[in-house]
């Protein structure tokens, strides 16, 4: 092995970062690694970028949106992804509208910003408004791939007419900040470990290999019931047909406790910095026990670990590997 890929190979140590919860992690073709999550507080938008996945924990955030006193946006800021469009900047992102009575909880909407800078920690994030399903109701969690010259949106939704909390959607984009024609229901939850707590299919991420497309997602309550499950369909295949995707009837990644890790989930991907390895990005937190409502407990942390492929071409999870452990 040479010097030079010796030395791209990262070693992580988790957690990452501590207290950023649904994490993003985007790796740009200018060499820097670009992240973005809920912060305990929800109610701000940060972008820091680092040249390595471990140097974001000492990366300078910058506070890229704030949410508003008052209306649409004011409440519970979550989950936000940072994509690269078109030679502009996106961040998508879900926001609430405070209440009286339930300080906008489950009230959530998606929303879009958009920044011009080659730079996305310079510049000014605009913003391109709410981004509008087929339907009115509780919605989160954007996602955006492109796959042979078609942008599509991925995103959770609660479907009046279906019992639950939130179902997995997908629509083709004619804006990276609008969908066109009808969204479909590509996944809802349905085995046990789906609805504990909560019914839940929520958090997508896309990885595209072995001539798949794979997403990940998480669900049940963001407690230690927390996991993730898995969607697949043949790159060949119409994504916008229900019966192209197939899901795991088992969780891929849940709580370890041999490892001391409970609730990983909400994930993204990257890669390791000479392109070579996938990496899984997630949060998870390192006790099991949780006073009051797990969604204002801060502690769950950015942790990363490599991410490796079974002989049939399926991503393999693993565990969640232990605190303090060079991966």
């Amino acid at each position: 092995m040479s010097e030079q890929t010796a030395s791209a190979k990262e070693v992580f140590v988790n957690p990452v970062i501590e207290q950023r919860a649904d994490p993003w992690v985007y790796k740009h073709t200018d060499g820097y690694y670009y992240f973005t999550a809920s912060v305990p507080e929800y109610d701000r938008i940060e972008v820091r970028r680092a040249r390595s996945i471990s140097e974001l924990a000492q990366a300078e955030p910058v506070v890229a949106w704030r949410k508003y006193d008052t209306g649409p946006m004011s409440a519970n800021i979550w989950a936000p992804e940072i994509h690269y469009i078109q030679g502009k900047w996106y961040i998508y992102f879900a926001a609430a509208r405070t209440t009286e009575t339930n300080n906008g909880l489950f009230d959530h909407r998606m929303f879009v910003l958009e920044n011009e800078a080659a730079n996305p920690l310079e510049g000014n994030w605009v913003e391109k408004g709410q981004l509008k399903t087929n339907w009115e109701s509780f919605s989160l969690d954007a996602t955006t791939f492109e796959h042979q010259g078609v942008r599509y949106l991925v995103w959770a939704q609660k479907d009046p007419e279906i019992h639950g909390n939130s179902n997995l959607y997908i629509a083709p984009m004619d804006t990276p900040w609008s969908i066109e024609g009808k969204q479909v229901m590509i996944a809802k939850p349905e085995y046990d470990w789906e609805i504990i707590g909560f019914h839940v299919n929520e958090g997508a991420a896309v990885i595209k290999k072995n001539g798949r497309i794979f997403i990940s997602y998480s669900a049940s309550a963001t407690d230690y019931n927390y996991c993730m499950g898995l969607l697949s369909a043949s790159v060949d295949s119409n994504l916008m047909d229900p019966s192209s995707w197939s899901k795991s009837p088992a969780p891929v990644f849940t709580t370890n406790e041999a490892s001391g890790q409970y609730g990983p989930g909400h994930n993204s991907f990257t890669v390791s910095a000479d392109g070579t390895e996938d990496i899984l990005i997630y949060h998870a937190r390192n006790y099991k026990d949780i006073e009051g409502d797990p969604l204002y407990d801060p502690n769950r942390h950015m942790r990363a670990q490599r991410l490796t492929w079974n002989s049939d071409g399926t991503p393999n999870f693993g565990v969640p590997v232990p605190d303090g452990e060079e991966v």
